[in-house]
């Protein structure tokens, strides 16, 4: 048989054909998966990366400060009836038990708490495209994956953890995030927040300093949105925080195993503290909507009366 003078060249367009074709196959494969959500290229934001140390601006002091010293004091939070019942009946010292000392706190407290923030970018390396941004594990926190390959929060049936579930998006230079599907916490290590809540973050990074506004809607114990603020300095080490939530050990903290450390109707010792140290009335100190704005000084104008002496020390009574 005589043989074919272009036969090298046509294998040879053959193979780039069939080649052309197979890589036109998982280009296209790809755009698919990236269409579909799973890994869109975006604006990757503003540079959140690094260590975030607490600034304690806002609040005044976590433990050991000023802030410390309140066990009762729900002004500016809007409350319902059934939040300040349970209030009104938890014992910081529960916190003991053995069955909640490694019980972590929910993102909720993020924007209330004194602890840092370790965050970091994943991105996907075939695309280029950011998957996550991911808040660190703390002394009292699980790692938090905020998502933002566009992927749908769960449905209403789907299990809940303490960390939730989050999504974010990029407004302009401030990272929006939704936080749905968390646990029962609380809010400020006092008010209770339902399994129901949705927690809104607003990330600003200002040079070193980054700014956080949250947002707490919560059907169950608020009678409306919450929102507080809190700003972390960017520091070179952070003592307690790790890319994974430190380990725990039970041991005994003063409470034995079965002891629910509670207060019974009328019996919370600590109701009267703002009144003695501030001259708040405990009306007041009790919050609700109305106390989240400035016209409500008004109210206590005419009956005010600022205590000729301020308690010093710690007044507090149990754990925090």
């Amino acid at each position: 048989m005589r043989a074919n003078p272009d036969g090298g060249k046509t294998m040879r367009r053959v193979a780039f054909t069939v080649g052309a074709v197979l890589i036109s196959g998982v280009v296209t494969f790809t755009q698919n998966q990236i269409n579909a959500g799973r890994a869109v290229p975006q604006d990757r934001g503003v540079d959140l990366t690094g260590n975030w140390n607490s600034g304690q601006w806002t609040e005044g002091g976590g433990p050991g400060g000023p802030n410390d010293r309140r066990p009762y004091d729900f002004l500016g939070m809007p409350l319902n009836e059934a939040a300040k019942a349970w209030a009104l009946s938890h014992d910081e010292s529960r916190l003991s038990e053995p069955e909640r000392q490694c019980a972590y706190y929910t993102p909720v407290y993020h924007p209330f708490g004194f602890g840092g923030l370790n965050m970091w970018r994943e991105d996907e390396y075939q695309t280029g495209s950011v998957v996550a941004w991911v808040i660190g594990g703390f002394q009292d926190f699980k790692p938090q994956v905020i998502w933002m390959d566009g992927r749908p929060h769960p449905g209403p049936l789907e299990p809940h953890r303490i960390e939730g579930f989050t999504t974010g998006v990029w407004e302009n230079d401030v990272l929006v995030t939704t936080t749905t599907h968390m646990t029962q916490g609380m809010l400020h290590r006092r008010g209770p927040h339902s399994d129901r809540a949705t927690l809104t973050m607003r990330f600003s990074r200002h040079d070193n300093i980054l700014s956080l506004t949250g947002r707490v809607d919560d059907p169950v114990y608020l009678t409306e949105p919450m929102y507080v603020s809190k700003e972390w300095r960017l520091g070179n080490n952070m003592a307690g925080a790790n890319r994974a939530a430190p380990p725990c050990t039970v041991t005994y903290e003063g409470v034995p195993t079965g002891d629910v450390k509670h207060y019974l109707p009328g019996q919370n010792p600590n109701v009267d503290e703002m009144t003695k140290m501030w001259g708040i009335p405990v009306e007041t100190v009790m919050g609700g909507a109305e106390t989240m704005y400035p016209e409500y000084r008004k109210k206590l104008k005419q009956t005010y009366k600022r205590p000729e002496v301020r308690p010093v020390g710690r007044t507090r009574q149990g754990n925090v």
